[in-house]
């Protein structure tokens, strides 16, 4: 009995909680998910403040010494500063290039996210809360987009438009959107239906209005989950792009640029200019789906104890 009153107390505060609280207590029982948090964070800001607390700016010609190229981890640089992670074959500081490559990695994954979720929010939208013809041509324009694989739409796209920031954004747009655009267009029909959404119509309010106001509120859960993934997502496609040779150019670094720029000493046994990147992309993409994963135990119903 005294068990079941303070399950009955415990469901009777959490009701009483305001719902961004709920959440974060939510998130905050999983430690895993609270670790990945900070970890992001912490990428977060070292790509922010990168030019900051970076020990030299690896793209400045005068600051690079070629006597100082292939350092293993822990030597000194002609300059006298140690190359903590080592140089590669230009002389740049390996811990700097990776705190500069955050920068366009996060920066392209997050925008590209943030440009697909509004744009595939809004087809879907339309699609379900107008039906009929529209619904068809929209969803069989998401049928055609979702039966090619994303890399193969990605690579044509930039190869035709070439390398660029927001080249790879755009390409990363057009392979993201119909996934939004599907997600969306589940929860608004469900939620079409409802009640709140017929005495709206009867209020004789615009379409713009129960669509945005109304409708749009009700299928954030989902698409907050999907958001979250597709930023990690969107970062491994960038540094497989860049890696292949046709992302971003060299004076924009990635990750995955520097990936590729090691990649022909690693059997030499300088294994140092390829692995620490990939470690630093490792880590960003595995703290974002951390993240992820809770926001889709608490926000989906089904998944809730």
């Amino acid at each position: 009995m005294a068990t079941l009153a303070k399950e009955a107390a415990d469901a009777a505060k959490a009701e009483g909680e305001a719902p961004w609280r709920r959440l974060v207590n939510d998130f905050c029982r999983s430690p895993l998910a609270v670790f990945g948090l900070v970890v992001f964070l912490i990428v977060v800001l070292v790509a922010v403040f990168a030019s900051q607390i970076s020990p030299q700016n690896p793209y400045d010609l005068n600051q690079l010494d070629i006597m100082d190229s292939r350092q293993p981890p822990g030597e000194r640089s002609a300059d006298g500063y140690v190359f903590w992670l080592g140089s590669d074959g230009q002389g740049r500081d390996m811990l700097s290039a990776i705190f500069y490559g955050l920068r366009i990695s996060l920066a392209v994954g997050v925008s590209s996210a943030v440009i697909a979720l509004a744009l595939g929010t809004t087809i879907g939208l339309m699609a379900a809360y107008f039906g009929g013809r529209v619904d068809t041509l929209l969803m069989r324009a998401v049928d055609i987009k979702l039966s090619f694989p994303s890399i193969l739409i990605a690579l044509i796209i930039v190869a035709v438009l070439g390398s660029g920031v927001w080249k790879i954004v755009l390409a990363l747009v057009v392979v993201q959107w119909a996934l939004y655009a599907r997600t969306v267009r589940g929860s608004a029909l469900v939620e079409r239906r409802k009640e709140y959404v017929e005495a709206a119509r009867c209020l004789a309010l615009s379409h713009s209005r129960i669509v945005f106001r109304h409708i749009l509120p009700n299928c954030l859960p989902p698409l907050i989950v999907v958001g979250t993934v597709q930023v990690a997502n969107s970062i491994a496609l960038e540094a497989t792009l860049s890696f292949l040779g046709i992302g971003l150019p060299i004076t924009e670094p990635s990750l995955g640029l520097l990936i590729a720029n090691g990649f022909e000493y690693m059997l030499s046994g300088q294994y140092w200019i390829s692995v620490f990147p990939g470690v630093a992309l490792l880590i960003t993409i595995v703290s974002i789906n951390l993240v992820g994963d809770q926001l889709r135990d608490i926000l989906n119903p089904r998944l809730q104890k």
